[in-house]
Order: structure tokens, then sequence, then C-alpha cells
């Protein structure tokens, strides 16, 4: 093992404005080890994570990298130090080729100063092929799936050479056998006495391939525990600062289902192919299946987002076709599309903006806006869901992720809307054990309502436990139904894994 690296904090603080966002954090990570951050949203994981980076400065405290204090002014710096981070939020350039993200500030020239494409394409091959990935480095990144943007995203760090790497909920967007291949590069990178810090909220991956942990809540340090000496419910008691109990059984369900609100036949699009489920009122219809079964592209043609071929949607036994977005939510079917910070929400506008987007027009006297009508639509919103912010004009991208949830549950649940069908595509992706808790009830509660959900998940536990029935797809098909009283992990894996 090479000579251990480490990196400190001591007593960070950081405050923006209505929010203390750390508070007098303190612990070390140290070369040889994979440490463990853990907290729900909002305990300031991600706030670390940026000053750590250089992505934004501390108020207080010292950082120390191998015990000598430094600052980093911005993320070149943190880099140049030998420290990356690897957000959810990919910092890939779609347009450029996998090769020239791969290598990007370090491109090899000729002797003539041009760029040397042989020698580019040569590396590229040769780091893709160490990860045992089967991607083309010409290939541009934007045309990658989001599992093969995160590995690009990873390669690009373990290429720095850097000593000290975080990973943000790294697996979120991949597959078993990816995140295997992303363990054993974790197990790599420990074995050549790396600091690794590993933020994520599926604790089976935290007792799987770290060896501490520590726990923030709302800002603070917690407590710092050996991975081995501690268990999942001391963990989220930690976390949430109360025993959550066994969150699917303390569900209170729907047991009474309506008439079919909407009927899916023969769908075909360019990525899937006869298609057909039905709804009923009130029922929660779970999509499974592994990573390209077609489970995003089903709720985006129901949405108006992608072409349908063939086949038809039928919302209430009528034919409807939806040719964009607009015309699905006017007919009453909304989405909480997989990406909500591309897809979902617009970043750089308010939560008053971000719930008020789909009723706008009707929250306008001529051609002005009614903005008490806005404030009142938005206040209902935070205190239905319990979004934490000290006002409705925070912008979402200041928010974190299980609240920027709750501003799209919001919008499409307002009293200004008459949502029929709810589609939530991985609505609990990167979202802590606490706030999923009250997802899971919130999804309960809107079926009791007589809202139609369509539940996708890539967390097999939660589609058994929370949906009515699973509808389980691969490569495009349907390969099978299965209730929620004869659902078993088993089972549905062996259903989405037939041709």
């Amino acid at each position: 093992m090479e000579t251990a690296k480490s990196l400190e904090f001591r007593g960070i603080g950081k405050s923006f404005p209505g929010v203390r966002a750390l508070d007098n954090v303190s612990f070390k990570a140290e070369g040889g080890k994979v440490l463990a951050l853990l907290g729900e949203n909002g305990a300031g994981k991600s706030t670390l994570l940026k000053i750590m980076s250089g992505d934004q400065r501390a108020d207080e405290g010292e950082i120390l990298l191998n015990g000598v204090p430094v600052v980093f002014n911005d993320p070149q710096s943190a880099i140049a130090a030998g420290i990356s981070v690897i957000y959810q939020e990919r910092q890939l350039i779609p347009s450029m080729s996998v090769m020239e993200n791969l290598f990007a500030g370090a491109l090899p020239k000729t002797k003539s100063g041009l760029l040397d494409k042989r020698k580019l394409y040569k590396d590229a091959k040769e780091l893709i092929e160490k990860f045992g990935l089967a991607i083309d480095p010409r290939e541009q990144v934007g045309r990658l799936n989001v599992a093969y943007q995160q590995m690009v995203e990873i390669m690009k760090a373990c290429h720095r050479d850097s000593d000290i790497i975080a990973f943000d909920e790294p697996t979120a967007p991949l597959t078993d056998s990816e995140i295997r291949i992303l363990f054993d590069l974790i197990r790599k990178l420990k074995a050549d006495g790396k600091a690794v810090i590993y933020v994520s909220h599926r604790m089976a991956e935290i007792f799987q391939v770290t060896d501490e942990i520590v726990v923030l809540k709302d800002g603070r340090f917690v407590t710092a525990l050996k991975t081995a000496e501690t268990n999942e419910a001391e963990l989220i008691k930690a976390m949430v600062g109360r025993d959550i109990g066994d969150t699917y059984a303390n569900l209170s369900r729907n047991t009474k289902f309506g008439e079919v609100v909407l009927e899916v036949r023969n769908l075909k699009t360019q990525f899937i192919h006869d298609v057909s489920f039905q709804v009923r009122k009130g029922e929660i219809v779970g999509l499974a299946g592994l990573v390209g079964a077609g489970r995003t592209e089903v709720a985006r043609a129901l949405f108006g987002a992608d072409q349908v071929t063939g086949g038809e949607i039928v919302l209430e036994g009528k034919p409807v076709v939806f040719k964009t977005p607009r015309e699905a939510i006017d007919k009453g079917i909304a989405l909480c599309p997989e990406d909500r910070k591309e897809q979902g929400l617009v970043m750089g506008r308010s939560i008053k903006d971000n719930v008020a987007m789909p009723v706008v027009n009707e929250l306008c006297r001529g051609i002005f806006i009614i903005k008490e009508e806005m404030a009142k639509l938005a206040e209902k919103s935070v205190a239905k869901y319990s979004i934490k912010t000290p006002t409705i004009e925070k912008l979402a991208v200041e928010l974190s992720g299980g609240n920027q949830q709750k501003v799209i549950l919001g919008r499409w649940t307002s009293e200004k809307m008459e949502t029929k069908v709810l589609i939530l595509d991985e609505p609990t992706k990167g979202i802590d054990v606490g706030t999923k808790a009250e997802i899971y009830q919130t999804v309960c509660d809107l079926a009791k309502q007589g809202i139609a959900v369509i539940f996708i998940s890539s967390e097999l536990t939660e589609v058994i436990n929370l949906s009515d029935r699973i509808i389980v797809m691969h490569n495009g098909h349907i390969t099978g139904v299965v209730s929620r009283e004869e659902a078993t992990e088993e089972k549905v894996l062996t259903l989405a894994m037939l041709e």
C-alpha cells in the first residue's frame, strides 16, 4: 500500500439566506479506508462535498489535506490538489465524445501542437477496457444512457489519479453488474491507499463497501461509527432522530379500487412493443424491470413526450392521442420524471414558480399573473408535503433532493390540478430513508383520493411493497403481471430477465 492520504474537516460552518447548512462539522477521512457519509436530505452532505471540491467556500473552519491546511477557491484548485468529487449531476459535455470527456484538460497533442486523435483513442480504449465496459471511445456522451455516463465520470476521476475521491449516490443509475464493477474499483482505490468518501441512501451498499460511517443531521455531526460495529436500525435512528419502524407495514393503504381510468392497448414507440395494461381508480400499479427494460419509455409515451407509433391509449373509456406533454396534462396525466433536475424542475426558478407552472394561465387576470394566488398555491404545497424551506421564493436548485421531489408532487396535486393518472418514475432516487417513508405514505394517500398511480422504481423492495399489481418488462415487452400478494424478488427478477 502507498502512503495513506487523508482529508480532515475541522469546525466547518456554512450558511445560506435563512438556512444554516453546516454547523461546526468535524471528522477525518483516512487513506486506505472507505468512509460513508450518511444523513437525510438537507443534512448537509452535498454542501460539504461542494466545499471539499472548491465549488463553495466554508464560512468557518478549515480543511486539512494530509495534515496541512488548504483552501480551494475553485474546482480546478481542488483537482490539482488530488481531490475528485463525482456528483449525482454529471459534469460531462454531452456534445463531445467519450474520449474527449475522459481526457478533458489534458488532451494529447502531436509535436506540432495538434490534437493526437490516435493516442487519444488508444488511451481511452485502454481505460475503458480496464473497467470492462462496452463503450466506444468515439461515441458522443450525450447518446449514452445515464448509467454509462456515470461510468464515464468515474473513469475520468480515476484517470486523474486523485488521492481523495468522493462518490455522491454513484449507483443510482447503475445495473447490478455495473455496481459490482464500481465496488471492485472502490476496493482497488482503498488498496492503493486512497481516501474514499461514499454518499448513498442504500443501506445494503453501506455495509457492503465501507469501513467507517459518519452521520450528519440538520447540518451537524451526530456520530462516527465503524461499519462492522453497527446495524441498519441504529443508523436510521441516528439519521432520522427517531425509530421509524417497519416502513411498509406502517403504511395506510387504499383497498377499494374504482373503474378503469387508463387502458393501454398494444402500445408501440421506437423503444416499446405491444405493451398492454390497465390501471384502475385508486390503484398503484408498479412497473418493474432491469435498466433498458422500457419502463421510462412507457411513462414518456403516456405523457406525450415520445411519439406513439402504434396501439392506443384509452383514458376514462375514450381513446386519446397526446402529441405533447401539455395535451396530456390538460387531460389529467402527470409525470414526475426520473431526472427531476433536468426534466422535472426549472432549477433557477422558485418553489412558487415551479408549483404554479402547469396552471399559470388559470392564475392570470387578463395578461397579469395574480401573484397572491400563486403564493397561496405554493404555501399549501409546502404545508401539505412538509417541504423544508424558509420561503416559497427559495430556488429549486437550493433544495435537497427530497424537497425537490416534494415540489414536483405539490405541482401535480395542487387544488388547481385535476390529476387522474400520476406517473412516478424513480420518485425516491437519491432520497433519505425518512423522506422515503413520507413519500410512500403520500403515494398511498393519493391512491385513496382516487388517483390512478403508475410507480416505477429500480428498487424491487419498493415496487413489491408499494404496488397493488406489478407489470414486469424486459427489452420493451411485458413479460408478466404479478399481484402484491404473490410478488417476491425472485419471481419479479425471473420475469425481468425473460427474453
